[in-house]
């Protein structure tokens, strides 16, 4: 179950990448602080739809998971937005740049996931 988090791996491999091509750290630690938060409210989310499943109350479940969506959303793209706004625009850039990459690792990982361990999404 490794590849669910191929996206925190690629992360992590990051970093050495932007620090030996001297991309802008700001931009960086925005993104790597962003995605990690909302990793956490993935989580978060997934244990509170799974107590709501199985109280049988799919409606509260789908609930969390839309509003849960929809926070990580905004939550990457205000911290994206900021960091262009509050530091130089080669720091927002770095920062969008690296969430596009993550977020591609991350639902093309949940996407294999799915297909070779379908037994796991019950």
């Amino acid at each position: 179950m490794l590849l669910r988090y191929a996206d925190l791996g690629l992360l992590a491999l990051a970093l050495p990448v932007f620090l030996v091509a001297d991309l802008p750290l700001l931009g960086y630690a925005a993104a790597a602080a962003a995605w990690l938060a909302q990793h956490a409210i993935l989580a978060g989310a997934g244990r509170a739809a799974s107590a709501a499943l199985a109280r049988r109350d799919r409606r509260r479940a789908l609930g969390i998971i839309g509003a849960a969506t929809l926070g990580r959303l905004w939550l990457v793209t205000l911290a994206i937005l900021l960091v262009g706004l509050l530091g130089a625009r080669e720091d927002g850039l770095a920062a969008a740049l690296l969430s596009l990459v993550l977020v591609t690792a991350h639902l093309g990982s949940l996407a294999l996931t799915k297909l070779l361990y379908p037994d796991d999404a019950r």
